[in-house]
């Protein structure tokens, strides 16, 4: 087995070396990455479901899609995660075989962990990973399988508690919801030794799997993943605008009257929205909401329409600009 210490911290690099890896590499391989401040979501979820996008942005908390399905996992420093990718067998879908491993290493540092239902590791109830898996399959026909974990050992849980919710709003979607769970550091587990991730990512090297050779990745699948960086996991089409259909409803009081904003989005993109409150004007609304058909729901392609509109925002709404109209459709007036 190969052992891959990868030492970025950009988690739109770290998920495009974990799909680069599965479309190139043949032999087994085991990863171990963390990712500055980041919501991780679920292939199947909705951004805007799964997230609170505005609190998120004033943080500084990206949001990335994976390529495997389950629920939003919140990443930072304090976080060390691990992947294993290798050849995919028939039959159902098995969490034990990778999360035993794990279990064996937190042994090892005095951890009485224990797998919980079909995902989680568990410490005294409460959640220190949550894991994610799916099948790739290579355009020759070959299948890998990635599986792929958190481990909480010293997580800032305020911004967590922060981020890892819908805004408070009317929100309605297809998506998958996740399942919030209690989660705990490893730092707050009694008899667990103070040591910093790195020290954690070196256990897990050592321990976690036997007969395995540590090499790091070559300029060429560097060079492999920054493309697919590029081209996917640094897009907001692929991690926010790939959501699933849903409805919103946003409102806020200015100096000038109440207006609300009620808008459907399909594939990241404005498919009807309406305005509506005690404003005044001197033109209609419909100009703005015209205008904004089609608009991805992105604050720099909103205000773009709302600049280039037939009519000025302050004609249909006297008072107000563009960049309020912008908050209030991220949901950042509340």
């Amino acid at each position: 087995m190969r052992i891959i210490l990868n030492l970025s911290t950009d988690p739109a690099f770290n998920l495009a070396v974990e799909e680069m890896l599965l479309l190139r590499e043949n032999e087994d391989v085991f990863l171990l990455w963390q990712n500055r401040r980041t919501v991780v979501i679920g292939r199947n979820q909705n951004a805007w479901a799964e997230v609170d996008l505005p609190e998120a942005e004033k943080r500084g908390v990206s949001v990335v899609r994976r390529l495997s399905g389950g629920g939003a996992v919140y990443h930072d420093l304090g976080n060390v995660n691990f992947t294993f990718i290798t050849g995919a067998g028939e039959g159902s879908v098995d969490f034990s075989r990778f999360t035993a491993p794990i279990l064996r290493a937190l042994s090892q540092l005095g951890v009485d962990a224990r797998a919980d239902g079909r995902n989680d590791i568990l410490v005294g109830g409460a959640k220190i990973s949550g894991n994610a898996q799916c099948t790739y399959r290579r355009p020759d026909g070959t299948a890998r399988l990635l599986h792929h974990g958190t481990l909480l050992l010293d997580a800032d849980m305020s911004v967590l508690a922060a981020v890892l919710r819908p805004c408070p709003e009317k929100l309605h979607t297809k998506g998958i919801a996740s399942v919030r769970s209690r989660v705990t550091n490893l730092r707050d587990v009694p008899g667990f030794a103070p040591m910093s991730a790195a020290e954690l990512m070196e256990h897990l090297a050592r321990t976690a799997v036997s007969g395995g050779e540590i090499r790091p990745l070559t300029e060429e699948e560097i060079q492999a993943a920054e493309q697919l960086r590029r081209e996917k996991y640094g897009t907001w089409e692929w991690n926010v605008g790939k959501s699933l259909a849903h409805d919103t409803e946003y409102g806020a009081r200015f100096p000038y009257g109440t207006v609300r904003a009620a808008y459907s989005v399909q594939g990241g993109r404005i498919t009807t929205l309406r305005f509506w409150g005690d404003y005044f004007g001197t033109a209609p609304v419909s100009a703005l909401e015209d205008a904004l058909i089609g608009c991805p729901v992105r604050r720099d392609a909103l205000l773009e329409r709302l600049k280039s509109c037939s009519r000025p925002v302050s004609d249909c709404i006297a008072g107000a600009s563009a960049d309020e109209l912008v908050s209030l459709i991220l949901g950042e007036r509340r």
